[in-house]
């Protein structure tokens, strides 16, 4: 817990950014039947039915001192689906960054033997070099400032009906955009003395 609060309140070094990183569950649902348009009397409205088309899941990426974001959509959520976000973050979004730390949920799908199964040893290896991975503690993801993210793009994206991949790549690629050119970055303010306070239940009694 301590390194994670810690590594938030580290200077802005954009040689060396700080990125968070979470992912979502999202289910695919259509209408059962066609809605309703709004009327000078009546809201839209939609039947209570919908029909199910399969699963999603969600990557999302954050800088917190920048307010940039990065929301990509799969259909799946193995270690070699994140390797490749992972690489494409590596590469393609932060091509100069001599370094990146990254900080994610202990799942077994984050680990640097995800590299290794998605890519040939030459190539995992390179990355994992530019790579400084952090996990947030079981039962403590809530220190993953990904996850307030995650929540703005449920309430402002994800709360209605998308029914296929497509459409849901297409929105939250709105939403991204959106979001970004606001800029919102994040004011964590919890530190490591204020858990040794708070949270003393969770450290050794002496």
């Amino acid at each position: 817990m301590e390194d994670i609060l810690d590594l938030y309140h580290r200077p802005y070094d954009p040689e060396i950014p700080l990125i968070c990183m979470d992912e979502k569950p999202v289910q695919l649902l259509g209408d059962s039947r066609e809605s309703l348009p709004a009327t000078p009397q009546y809201p839209p409205r939609y039947d209570y039915e919908y029909t199910r088309n399969g699963t999603a899941s969600i990557f999302l990426f954050n800088e917190p001192l920048i307010g940039w974001r990065k929301v990509n959509p799969r259909k799946h959520r193995t270690k070699v689906d994140w390797a490749h976000e992972v690489r494409e973050l590596l590469e393609i979004d932060y091509p100069d960054a001599r370094k990146i730390i990254l900080v994610c949920d202990n799942l077994n799908t984050h680990t640097i033997g995800a590299f290794y199964a998605a890519f040939p040893p030459e190539e995992a290896s390179k990355l994992v070099k530019r790579l400084e991975i952090h996990h947030t503690p079981k039962h403590g993801s809530w220190l993953n400032i990904a996850e307030i993210e995650l929540s703005a793009l449920y309430r402002q994206c994800l709360d209605r009906r998308l029914d296929d991949l497509d459409l849901l790549v297409k929105e939250t690629k709105k939403w991204e955009t959106s979001r970004n050119h606001n800029q919102k970055p994040v004011d964590w303010q919890f530190t490591s003395e204020n858990a040794r306070i708070k949270l003393k239940r969770l450290y050794p009694q002496f």
